[in-house]
């Protein structure tokens, strides 16, 4: 049996599959560490399976994959000269569903099939329901999707090609989350949400892939959005285990990214509370990053109260320049949620967290492609021309 540990209180239970969650404080789970010898196998062709001694399955099924993982980490020459940083990408966008969450369904899919589970589902504000449902249909699971009302179009047809079960509730998020499980243990369903154990592992090997990409050390500074906090928690559980093995002397300083509009977490870490308070009357346009009571929002406060880092509230105008500095002086499209690291990271350097030179890793979580309509909000550059006039419209470009 998988044996489970709370980053704040310490060694937990055997994993239930429907209450993944500390029975003391109500935290987010971990698995427990083992502590066989492990290695990266260097011959693997999928991550997966590359970096299987740190995870907790059985085995790996390459049939269920999607060839997650392995995403590029790209220098942004421009941004970095304006910062005087390097700052390099994590581009998660080319994940096979368009954002990091397919990690995590993968490790949970694997799991769940290993197990005998014949139904799984997720509660979404959009990317993990296209991520969960295109990888239960490649397992041949039932697929549960639960959805908030207000899900953009783009997310909702993605998420619905591939024929889930699929609910767009009205209703409190945060009651929706915590109902799941009670349906997930009425209806035999597993519900791998956002601070799910097995997502959190899924979500480590990021941190992995950047050693590795960095030429084997970790960055001065890694900068994320921050929503639920498994993906943070998740990051940061891979970089202390590579300190654990010895093959990092130092931990990257982690930041998080709200919106100032939802953004319970940097209002803790401003007041320099141990726990957060729900945030009330959320409002933005950063759906994916809109959460006002985040399961595993206690859970990073602890890892930043013990290893440093901090996390930050950006608005919804600073979001949409970043997208927009990043589509036009590097060429990559994201989400205005996944755009916040910059965003972030830009006011990180207005307030020296971070000295000139240092290495900074943007992880851009979500394909802007995701919500067309936001990339929208300013008129496009689109010059009207004639066939027969194209030289002198050209001309008059120049």
């Amino acid at each position: 049996m998988d044996r489970t540990e709370c980053p704040i209180c310490g060694p937990g239970e055997d994993w239930d599959v429907f209450n993944p969650f500390c029975r003391a404080c109500g935290g987010p789970l971990l698995f427990q560490r083992t502590e066989r010898r492990r290695a990266f196998r260097k011959e693997a062709r999928l991550p997966l399976e590359r970096y299987a001694d740190y995870l907790p399955l059985p085995s790996i099924d390459p049939g269920l994959s999607l060839f997650e993982g392995n995403t590029p980490l790209l220098r942004l020459g421009r941004v970095s000269q304006a910062l005087g940083l390097t700052v390099l990408a994590k581009n998660e966008t080319q994940n096979p569903t368009w954002s990091f969450k397919d990690r995590g369904t993968s490790v949970a899919v694997q799991k769940a099939v290993a197990m005998g589970i014949r139904a799984i589902g997720t509660v979404s504000t959009g990317n993990m329901a296209a991520s969960t449902a295109a990888y239960g249909a490649r397992a041949g699971l039932r697929t549960v999707i639960l959805v908030k009302e207000d899900t953009g179009p783009e997310k909702i047809i993605s998420t619905a090609v591939h024929g889930p079960t699929l609910l767009a509730v009205h209703g409190d998020y945060g009651g929706l989350f915590r109902k799941s499980y009670d349906l997930g243990r009425k209806f035999g369903i597993y519900f791998a949400n956002s601070t799910d154990p097995l997502r959190l592992e899924g979500y480590k090997l990021t941190a992995f892939e950047v050693y590795e990409q960095l030429g084997n050390k970790p960055p001065d500074a890694l900068v994320l959005p921050v929503s639920s906090g498994g993906h943070f928690i998740g990051l940061m559980r891979g970089f202390i285990e590579l300190k654990a093995d010895g093959l990092i002397s130092d931990l990257p300083f982690m930041a998080g990214v709200q919106a100032e509009g939802c953004s319970p977490l940097a209002r803790a870490v401003d007041e320099k509370k141990r726990t957060f308070t729900r945030f009330p009357h959320p409002s933005t346009i950063a759906q994916a990053i809109s959460n006002p009571d985040p399961p595993g929002g206690n859970a990073v406060l602890s890892y930043i109260r013990t290893y440093g880092g901090t996390v930050l509230a950006v608005s919804d105008g600073e979001m949409l320049e970043a997208q927009k500095r990043l589509s036009e002086h590097e060429g990559l499209f994201c989400l205005p949620d996944s755009a916040a690291a910059l965003a972030g990271l830009m006011k990180l350097r207005e307030t020296s967290s971070l000295k000139s030179g240092e290495t900074a890793v943007l992880v851009l979580t979500g394909s802007g492609l995701k919500n067309l309509h936001l990339a929208g909000q300013a008129p496009p550059a689109v010059v009207r021309a004639d066939l027969d006039n194209l030289d002198d419209t050209l001309t008059s470009l120049a």
